[in-house]
């Protein structure tokens, strides 16, 4: 999938919450803000991945030596905190509204509702041929349920309409405030965790070590740390002690280990290969160097 097509969405997502917001102002709908709300915070998981495919391709530098891969988490971290105090603020609102109905337009809750459940259901349908990928399927099962809370929206203004019972708007809007609250809190535990160095979701640091220690020559693994730099990149460090060798066979040792960690999702791993079975105080002997001919020859 191209990136075009997720600054697209996210442009149309942006636009979504700002008719949402106009068109809750004007209908005086707790519901229809509230979402406006849920709607914007699909805006940090767009731009991640955004962000994931456009920088990927982005070499590191002298400043950036692990590249820029943590941007789009340190901007979803940020806005997640800005998105629990707005889902705080429109639920304390809700409840004021349950306590103190105020008649709403219904025709306003309708008529945006609809034209938020479009601009859903085409990011919905446009994120299908991505759901392969785990970033882009999260994406895809966020928006479906944003599609859901439209027709929610669109089925409590139609009851309001037919029976005039107010107090169904701010039951809604505080329905979709609590799951933008849940949203909101699990971006901000999925983000603390990258920005911590935590292991990446789905990854067991035991199952890796023993991984690498079916490597022919490895003796032993400790010292293992894996962590994410943002997105799908992953990357490792560890200690492998091994007997000695000559380097040409450190070599082939260091490819065996990097090509069995890629197997869990880690891209970049670091190991230091240490000589197996001697006391730390002992001398580092190798093995004669193996000469080429040229040089036997002289």
């Amino acid at each position: 999938m191209k990136p075009s097509v997720l600054a697209w969405a996210m442009a149309a997502t942006l636009g979504l919450v700002v008719a949402e917001v106009f068109g809750g102002l004007l209908g005086r709908s707790v519901a229809l803000l509230n979402d406006a709300v849920h709607n914007l915070s699909d805006v940090p998981a767009l731009g991640i991945s955004w962000l994931a495919m456009k920088w990927a391709q982005r070499p590191a530098d002298s400043e950036k030596t692990y590249g820029y891969h943590r941007a789009g988490t340190l901007a979803a971290y940020t806005n997640a905190v800005l998105l629990v105090v707005l889902a705080l603020w429109l639920g304390y609102e809700a409840i004021e509204r349950l306590r103190a109905p105020v008649q709403v337009v219904e025709s306003w809750m309708i008529w945006t509702s609809l034209a938020a459940l479009a601009v859903n259901g085409g990011i919905t349908l446009a994120l299908v041929r991505g759901r392969t990928d785990l970033n882009l399927r999260s994406i895809l099962v966020h928006n479906f349920g944003d599609a859901l809370s439209n027709i929610a929206i669109i089925a409590g203004a139609l009851v309001m309409e037919y029976t005039g019972q107010h107090w169904i708007d701010p039951l809604l809007g505080l329905a979709i405030g609590l799951l933008v609250l849940y949203s909101s809190i699990g971006i901000l535990r999925g983000s603390a965790h990258i920005l911590l160095e935590g292991r990446p979701h789905g990854t067991q640091v035991v199952e890796v070590a023993r991984a690498i220690l079916t490597v022919e020559q490895v003796q032993e693994v400790h010292d293992v740390h894996i962590w994410s730099l943002g997105g799908e990149h992953n990357a490792l460090s560890c200690h492998a002690r091994i007997p000695d060798m000559h380097m040409d066979e450190c070599e082939k040792v260091l490819c065996a280990i990097r090509k069995k960690v890629a197997e869990f999702g880690i891209e970049h791993s670091t190991v230091q290969l240490e000589r197996a079975g001697l006391p730390a105080t002992s001398g580092y002997v190798m093995p004669a160097p193996v000469r080429t001919t040229a040089e036997n020859g002289k």
